[in-house]
């Protein structure tokens, strides 16, 4: 027979978290260099697609605690909001967290159920989790947004969240979360441009990549606003690499940081 976390949240096993220093290269990096880096290491899509930033201005990465939604089968779960708490695992979930944690939630792009709540997410606050993907909705977002917590959602909804349609099953397995397979403990990196998932085995490359391919970007960046040739400058021409150099000589710097 299946175990079922729902029927045991004993199962739930803890994540491994990669270090913090290596979270916060990959932060450095940003959603966009990310997603763009891994494509052209192979993995050709890891932007969650569905979620967008709610909070804007905010840039996060971190390690992932899963939570998987369900279609709701009432054999399985029948419980209503506070008939059982213990059986509720968006519960258990957040009791997994820890500082700088991103959990993300496989809610199906489901609309109708508030996967997190202004109670549990005073709870991830007080946690110090880094913030929240979730291809679904949250409730109370008045006072969500007063917690500051970053957001990545679909939307919102009054109702709580096995109200509907959904139900929690697991926490701490693989999720797809916007189309994407997310395994616990892979880096989460999300901002403006969305939430992109970093497998945890490929963060240190992809990191080390993005700085060789886009370490110019700065360089260009300046050109281009000056009014200076695209085609020299964006992509950065191996002719005007010795540019770049001086460029870097002069701030300090090394093509090799």
């Amino acid at each position: 027979m299946v175990k079922l976390h729902v029927d045991d949240p004993g199962l739930i096993e803890p994540i491994e978290r990669p270090s913090a220093e290596l979270v916060a290269r990959v932060r450095e990096v940003g959603a966009a260099t990310a997603s763009a880096t891994l494509a052209h290491m192979g993995i050709r899509n890891c932007h969650i697609v569905g979620p967008t930033c709610w909070t804007p201005g905010e840039a996060i990465a971190g390690p992932a605690v899963t939570l998987q939604m369900m279609p709701k089968r009432e054999d399985l779960f029948e419980e209503g909001e506070y008939a059982d708490v213990e059986k509720q695992l968006h519960r258990h979930v957040l009791y997994q967290v820890e500082a700088g944690d991103v959990v993300v939630v496989e809610a199906r792009g489901d609309m109708t159920s508030g996967i997190f709540g202004d109670m549990m997410s005073t709870y991830f606050r007080g946690k110090r989790g880094a913030g929240m993907v979730i291809d679904g909705c949250v409730r109370d977002w008045a006072k969500i947004k007063e917690l500051g917590i970053p957001m990545w959602i679909r939307g919102v909804t009054p109702n709580y969240h096995a109200q509907t349609n959904l139900m929690p099953l697991a926490v701490n397995v693989p999720v797809a979360c916007g189309g994407v397979t997310v395994l616990p403990g892979d880096i989460i990196v999300a901002d403006d441009d969305g939430a992109v998932c970093v497998p945890v085995k490929l963060a240190e490359q992809m990191v080390e990549k993005a700085h060789k391919d886009h370490g110019w970007e700065g360089f260009s960046k300046e050109k281009l606003f000056a009014g200076e040739s695209l085609k020299r400058y964006y992509p950065l021409h191996k002719d005007a690499y010795p540019e770049y150099e001086a460029w870097l000589k002069a701030k300090g710097e090394s093509p090799d940081k």
